[in-house]
């Protein structure tokens, strides 16, 4: 019935295209996904049919959508963008990422700095060995720069790497600086090669303090850091943080697309998540 409603349609408009067979499936269920939500309903009118196509097939739960739907509307993502997101799990980074933010940032920029650090990064891009030291993973990122801003999200600006600090006539050398332009502040990153050690957040805090110090104007926030590591223990950065009153980000990278199965049961519950999404609404 649907083949043959499909090529009256088709016949009736001729000029009118969107009336094969497989888009009519689509409406059915993008209205039987989404009549009676009164929270989706509204935001699936906001962006094009393309976009909610792709969120609608490729989402699990009415959460991982309602999640891409406010991004989308909120950056103006892009098909390519919003696919690329998709495929490296922007959603679960969101909810895992581990900050102090909620404790330390300012609440006028605190859910927007939320956003700006994920859990885990793919680095698949690089299209380097896994044995590397850090000099190397750098000099790759450096290399790959287009592609090493677009796995970090929205927003980010690079300055330059082995940034110079002078301190009490002392050098020291930041590998990656950034700047957030909806955030209004530099972003300090560290690269390590192996796990996180709790002795990283004080020579992180040390950074911030400087670049706040020397290098922040003054109509800009204060200075954020994120520690790459290759691996972490989630309990050590957990405490590590707790004693840190500087606005530090702790995440992982790794050369591939999925979420590590060590990850997916530690995702938070629906409340939780539901709770988290709402902070999306509230952003400039």
């Amino acid at each position: 019935m649907v083949e043959i409603l499909a090529q009256e349609l088709q016949l009736e408009f001729p000029r009118v295209k969107g009336f094969s067979a497989a888009n009519l499936w689509r409406m059915r269920n993008f209205y039987s996904n989404y009549c009676e939500n009164e929270k989706l309903a509204p935001l699936v009118r906001e962006i094009s049919w393309s976009k909610n196509i792709i969120i609608m097939e490729r989402c699990k739960d009415d959460l991982e959508r309602e999640f891409y739907l406010k991004m989308v509307r909120k950056f103006g993502w892009t098909k390519d963008v919003l696919t690329n997101n998709l495929e490296n799990k922007a959603y679960e980074k969101y909810l895992l990422n581990q900050t102090n933010f909620y404790e330390v940032v300012p609440e006028k920029y605190r859910k927007q700095a939320l956003l700006s650090v994920k859990d885990d990064y793919n680095f698949d891009f690089l299209e380097m060995g896994m044995e590397h030291n850090e000099s190397e993973l750098e000099a790759a990122l450096t290399k790959n720069m287009r592609a090493f801003l677009r796995e970090l999200g929205e927003d980010f600006a690079f300055i330059g790497n082995q940034y110079h600090l002078e301190v009490a006539d002392e050098d020291y050398y930041i590998d990656l600086l950034l700047y957030h332009r909806r955030l209004r502040c530099l972003v300090a990153i560290d690269l390590k090669i192996g796990k996180f050690l709790p002795e990283y957040a004080g020579k992180m805090q040390f950074y911030l303090s400087a670049l706040d110090e020397t290098k922040k104007l003054e109509d800009e926030n204060p200075s954020i850091g994120i520690i790459i590591c290759k691996t972490k223990k989630r309990t050590i950065v957990e405490y590590t943080l707790k004693s840190t009153d500087k606005p530090i980000g702790v995440s992982t990278y790794n050369m591939y697309n999925a979420l590590p199965d060590s990850l997916k049961n530690l995702l938070p519950e629906p409340y939780e998540i539901a709770n988290r999404l709402e902070v999306l609404d509230e952003l400039p």
